[in-house]
C-alpha cells in the first residue's frame, strides 16, 4: 500500500510539474512573434529574445523528463520487450533501472547542483549574446530536473515490485497512446 501511494504521489507530482512547464511553449510562442514583428515590421530586433529562447526551451526540455518517465510518453525501443510477459518486463526494467537511468540521474543531480551553485556563486550572465541576461536562475533547474527523475524512477522501481509480485502493471494517472 505504501509503494502504491508512493507511485500516485509521485505520478501527481511529475505531471502537474510537466503540465506546469508545458506552459512554456505558449510563452515561446509569444516572444518568437514579438522578436518576428520587432524584426521585420519596425526593423528593430531585440537582444534579449535568443536568450529567453533558449531559456525557455531549456526549461521546457529539463522540467519534462520526469513527465514522460511517468505517462510513458519517452521513446523506447520495444520491439522484443513487448512480447515478454509482464513480469520478464517487470525484471528488465528493475535491473536497467539500477544499471542505467540511476547512474545518470544521481550524477545529474549531484554534478548539476555543482554547476548551478557555482553559477549563483558569480551571478552568472550569458556570454553569448549582446544582452548578457542573467542565466544562474535557469541554471537550477538542472538539479531539480535531476532531483524529479530520481523521485519517479524511485516509483518505476516500485512498479516493477509490484508487477513482479501480481503480474500486472499498476496503473498509470495518465495513458499515453502508442502511434
Amino acid at each position: 500500500m505504501i509503494m502504491r501511494n508512493f507511485i500516485a504521489f509521485t505520478d501527481h507530482l511529475s505531471t502537474s510539474v510537466g503540465k506546469s512547464f508545458s506552459w512554456c511553449i505558449v510563452v515561446l510562442m509569444f516572444g518568437t512573434c514579438y522578436e518576428v514583428v520587432m524584426a521585420y515590421v519596425f526593423n528593430a530586433p531585440t537582444l534579449w529574445n535568443f536568450d529567453f529562447s533558449m531559456q525557455m526551451y531549456g526549461a521546457i526540455l529539463m522540467m519534462s523528463g520526469a513527465y514522460c518517465l511517468a505517462t510513458e510518453a519517452h521513446v523506447r525501443g520495444d520491439v522484443i520487450y513487448r512480447l515478454f510477459s509482464q513480469r520478464t518486463q517487470a525484471w528488465i526494467d528493475l535491473v536497467l533501472y539500477f544499471i542505467f537511468f540511476f547512474p545518470g540521474v544521481v550524477a545529474l543531480a549531484f554534478y548539476g547542483y555543482e554547476y548551478a551553485a557555482l553559477a549563483w556563486k558569480i551571478k552568472e550572465t550569458s556570454w553569448s549574446s549582446p544582452a548578457q541576461i542573467q542565466i544562474y536562475m535557469v541554471k537550477s533547474m538542472i538539479p531539480a530536473a535531476g532531483i524529479l527523475l530520481i523521485i519517479q524512477g524511485v516509483s518505476e522501481v516500485f512498479r516493477s515490485i509490484i508487477c513482479i509480485q501480481t503480474g500486472q502493471w499498476p496503473a498509470r494517472l495518465v495513458i499515453v497512446e502508442e502511434t
